[in-house]
């Protein structure tokens, strides 16, 4: 507690404070990532190369444009596969009928 018989002031002010801010930038440290960057372009790109312009040179410079396939062997896959759209028609169909008989 305070002694009334003294005269201090009731808030003393403070000391004046001063604040300094230093803003540090750091340079030359990209230039090793900046070189490790352009490795890995070169890289990719060689990789890209190879990957898609690999082929057989005959068939490179073949440009007739004429393709020929041929199948051997698929006619009883075919009759099933076109059996078994036939029925699927047939049974998508029935269900329509049905659908709207009800109604």
């Amino acid at each position: 507690m305070q002694d009334p018989h003294t005269n201090s002031p009731p808030n003393p002010t403070p000391p004046p404070s001063h604040s300094t801010t230093t803003t540090t930038t750091g340079s030359g440290g990209s230039t090793g990532m900046a070189f490790i960057v352009g490795i890995l372009v070169v890289v990719l790109a060689v990789l890209a190369y190879v990957v898609f312009a690999g082929g057989d040179a005959d068939t490179a410079s073949d440009t007739s444009g004429d393709v020929n396939i041929t199948v051997e062997g698929a006619g009883d896959a075919a009759d099933d596969v076109g059996n078994a759209l036939e029925g699927a028609a047939n049974a998508v169909e029935g269900a329509a009928q049905g659908a709207t008989d009800g109604n």
